[in-house]
């Protein structure tokens, strides 16, 4: 199998699971998962200040690194909503994962570690041939 069907097979196996933890274990509100299910791409306002930045920003946010530990700090202090938040966080990431969208370049906001995507209006206005 290729890497990269493998890292989208493994984003949606932490989407399910993130989603079951959220919603079976944890018995999470609905609305507070619909609430933040997006949020970590407010990150992508960092392309304001540039590609760097942005690419910068959007990729911290978009590892497993920071909602697994805030998951952990969840577990140590028994801080439900640290777990509901660290659920959401990588079940987003996962989703992110299995729709191929992945950790960005500087080259552009559409070259990712799992592909290149054309800008949406770019892909809107090529010309087939």
């Amino acid at each position: 199998m290729e890497p990269r069907t493998l890292l989208r097979v493994e984003g949606g196996v932490v989407l399910g699971l993130s989603v079951a933890g959220y919603l079976s274990l944890l018995d999470g509100p609905v609305w507070l998962l619909l609430a933040l299910a997006l949020a970590p791409d407010l990150s992508m306002l960092g392309y304001l200040a540039g590609p760097r930045t942005g690419s910068r920003l959007y990729n911290a946010v978009h590892t497993y690194t920071v909602p697994l530990a805030l998951g952990a700090v969840g577990v140590a202090t028994e801080t439900r909503f640290a777990l509901l938040v660290a659920l959401v966080w990588t079940g987003h990431i996962g989703a992110d994962r299995l729709f191929g969208y992945g950790l960005k370049f500087e080259s552009g906001f559409g070259d990712t570690h799992l592909s290149t995507q054309p800008a949406p209006a770019a892909a809107l206005t090529a010309d087939e041939d």
